[in-house]
């Protein structure tokens, strides 16, 4: 009956039971009283929610039943699609499953889409659309994007949900929080002791973390960004940000097996105003992290680079 009036304050209020989960158990806690986040947090589940909500949705937050089914059955059909035509990576790498009927993974602006980019944004996001080009003449190594070169897909490509290796793992300490994640194995170790932040002119790929307890809710803020990675789409792929990004990262626990995960973008030199993703995650204790070893028998960065070269040639032919 509880779980019904939770449900039915938040459809009154706009937002999604699906995010915003909540139980009348008590919260999990560590030994030393904190809320107990650790544990195996997998996400190719949400893989198929949109990233922007569908415009004519409005500020609707959720499909309706009609509008799944249509998008199950064209998830369907791709599949099928795919493996009638021997497209067969997807099929062995992909850990998706139905998504629940969230719209989007845009949260706030409330239409669930991304505010304008600010000039100097857009014109490095077509930069990076023109790099993804396969025709592009790549000089060298640096010319691809850091996730083409194993690098790191950065903060938010780490945290949106994928199809596969797709899984934030937590532990946890009295003074320290570790989020990590399985594609490219990030870990960021974060603070919570209430040390400042390291000086601005030192950059990092994953920039600068410190935490907090909000009562119940831990709050993560980054700065320190070197302006490298991406800030959209499933592994940050596209729209890179800048050197002013700061995220502020919310994590609370909705009941013991679901996590509420929440991150603000705040990033002036790109975006017009900052913009927020908000997802669940269910616990899976079952799941295996692997080594995601990015280099080991990848040849994609020789292969580009050689066939640039070789066009160069017959160019010169």
């Amino acid at each position: 009956m509880m779980l019904r009036a939770v449900v039915v304050s938040a459809l009154v209020l706009g937002a999604s039971p699906w995010l915003f989960a909540q139980s009348a158990d008590p919260v999990r806690r560590t030994a030393w009283g904190d809320p107990d986040l650790q544990g195996v947090w997998p996400s190719a589940f949400l893989a198929h929610v949109p990233f922007e909500r569908p415009e004519q949705l409005g500020s609707r937050t959720e499909f309706t039943a009609a509008e799944y089914a249509a998008g199950v059955a064209a998830r369907e059909a791709r599949w099928e699609e795919y493996g009638r035509t021997g497209i067969a990576y997807g099929l062995h790498w992909s850990e998706d499953e139905q998504p629940p009927p969230i719209a989007s993974l845009v949260v706030d602006p409330p239409n669930g889409r991304l505010p304008p980019m600010t000039e100097e944004g857009a014109r490095r996001a077509a930069e990076w659309r023109t790099r993804a080009d396969p025709d592009y003449p790549y000089a060298g190594p640096e010319d691809l994007r850091p996730y083409d070169r194993c690098i790191t897909r950065g903060v938010l490509g780490s945290a949106y949900p994928n199809a596969y290796g797709s899984v934030t793992w937590i532990l946890q300490t009295p003074d320290h929080v570790i989020i990590g994640h399985e594609m490219i194995h990030e870990a960021r170790v974060i603070p919570l002791d209430g040390r400042p932040h390291i000086a601005p002119a030192i950059p990092l790929w994953m920039g600068d973390s410190r935490g907090r307890w909000e009562g119940d809710t831990l709050v993560v803020e980054t700065t320190n960004f070197n302006g490298l990675t991406g800030s959209v789409n499933r592994n940050g792929s596209a729209s890179p940000s800048s050197r002013s990004q700061r995220l502020v990262e919310r994590l609370r626990l909705g009941d013991a097996d679901t996590l509420e995960y929440e991150v603000r973008v705040e990033d002036p030199e790109t975006w017009t105003r900052p913009w927020t993703v908000a997802f669940p995650l269910h616990r899976d204790d079952d799941y295996v992290v692997y080594e995601y070893a990015c280099h080991e028998a990848n040849y994609a960065l020789r292969n580009i680079l050689s066939i640039a070269r070789h066009r160069e040639r017959r160019q010169a032919e």
